[in-house]
């Protein structure tokens, strides 16, 4: 993306891929400002990651 940052086109296109009625899941910060993991976010963003693996699991069932 970053070699392609004035193809202002397919950056356009890029952002229209999410539709409207599509949730955006906002995770806590894996890191603190001086670059320290925050274990416990890590935690609920690896339990999110599982989560989302076993519903696609069960839907492919």
């Amino acid at each position: 993306m970053l070699a392609n940052r004035e193809d202002i086109e397919a950056l356009e296109i890029l952002f229209n891929r999410r539709t409207p009625d599509s949730e955006g899941i906002i995770y806590p910060s894996m890191f603190t400002e001086d670059g320290k993991p925050i274990e416990e976010n890590n935690r609920i963003i690896a339990e999110a990651i599982a989560q989302r693996v076993q519903q696609e699991k069960n839907n492919q069932d």
